[in-house]
């Protein structure tokens, strides 16, 4: 059986927080647009406002989750 080396685990670590980041980046998409139609139509229900926060936290996710992507990013040229 065959390991894999720590360049290819740590490449193998950075695209599957791309995956992430992509799907973080879905979520808020999708919910913004969801929230444009509800500001639009001019109703500011209890969804409207927990759809902000939904948003706000994906964002934080994805921030923290882009940190520790270029923090890996660094650390791959040391390898």
């Amino acid at each position: 059986m065959q390991t894999m080396s720590k360049l290819d685990e740590k490449k193998e670590y950075i695209t599957t927080l791309r995956v992430y980041l992509g799907f973080i980046l879905a979520v808020i998409l999708s919910f913004g647009a969801g929230l444009t139609k509800l500001y639009i139509s001019n109703e500011h229900s209890i969804l409207f406002f927990l759809g902000i926060l939904v948003i706000c936290l994906a964002m934080l996710g994805f921030l923290k989750i882009n940190k520790t992507l270029h923090k890996e990013i660094k650390k791959l040229k040391d390898l």
